[in-house]
């Protein structure tokens, strides 16, 4: 993923919640919804989120350090994995427990037709958002379905986006439901009910967040794909004769490290291995570009005992 699609995506998805969570913390206090609260703390916990995505951009830019000789690439793995932790525990822990209490102490509503079309308006603008995530997913996932391209994917921004706002389209129906059928039925619990679901389905994305963003942190390898392509180029030329072992882990979402044993021929002087060793970096870089710190081994082939 280009760092430029991650940045627009977020920028779509800040601007859209920041106003959509003013619009309905202003329903909330004119309605007293518990679905409308449950979405206004959603909302807030949405823009801050892009925020800490936006601080992760910006802290991963900085240049490596004796401290850090890798760099500060992982930084935007850190912040999505808070993001992840924010939603779960100011979204949905917050929604949970206002839906439980809404159910034991139901009160009325007061003009809920207000509610109703701030969260029409509230979808609209959410729609813009997810839309912009789709566009810009598109553009990197490939022939990946969407679970396998969140699965895969080694840049955390847009699939925190995508589920981030696939989960608030979804809350602001499940909202919209629990005004509605209030309204409809003259009984608010179904407003704590549409808030208690919002909880639930922050919860389960946060949970998929966590996970997915916690191993980014602690280090993925390259996707087999990419294996493929860096033992490819590893082999393309004729001075390899085999890949002894290799390993591969992600800096950052944009800087794989390659570290590899090659067997090569024996008889080789050290010139030879000096360029066999700087053609095989020169088609790895080619073939993944990705990889940007690459660290080779040469060692004789051995002959194998009878």
């Amino acid at each position: 993923m280009s760092a430029h699609g991650g940045k627009k995506a977020i920028l779509a998805a800040l601007g859209a919640n920041a106003g959509i969570a003013v619009a309905k913390f202003t329903g909330y206090l004119i309605t007293g919804s518990s679905s409308m609260l449950a979405e206004s703390v959603h909302s807030v916990a949405d823009t801050s989120n892009q925020g800490l995505l936006l601080l992760g951009f910006k802290r991963a830019e900085r240049e490596a350090t004796d401290l850090h000789p890798f760099g500060y690439g992982r930084n935007r793995y850190f912040y999505s994995f808070v993001v992840a932790l924010v939603l779960f525990t100011l979204g949905s822990m917050f929604a949970i427990y206002e839906g439980i209490h809404k159910i034991q102490h139901p009160e009325d509503l007061t003009s809920p037709i207000v509610a109703v079309v701030i969260l029409l308006v509230a979808i609209a603008l959410e729609t813009f958002s997810f839309y912009t995530a789709v566009k810009e997913s598109r553009l990197v996932k490939g022939d990946r379905g969407w679970w396998q391209f969140i699965r895969t994917s080694r840049s955390p921004e847009l699939p925190v986006v995508l589920l981030e706002d696939l989960g608030a389209l979804v809350g602001l129906f499940l909202a919209l439901g629990g005004v509605g059928l209030s309204m409809l039925t003259g009984n608010p619990v179904w407003d704590g009910i549409g808030t208690l679901c919002i909880g639930v389905l922050l919860g389960v994305i946060a949970v998929i967040l966590i996970i997915e963003m916690q191993s980014l942190l602690i280090g993925e390898g390259a996707t087999a794909d990419e294996e493929r392509r860096i033992r490819s180029a590893l082999m393309g030329g004729d001075e390899i004769e085999c890949i002894i072992h290799i390993k591969t882990q992600y800096l950052g979402p944009e800087e794989m490290l390659v570290a590899a044993k090659l067997g090569i021929a024996r008889g080789s002087d050290i010139t030879e291995i000096a360029a066999a060793i700087d053609g095989a970096e020169a088609r790895v870089r080619s073939a993944v570009p990705a990889a940007r710190v690459i660290y080779l081994e040469p060692d004789l082939l051995r002959p194998i005992k009878p």
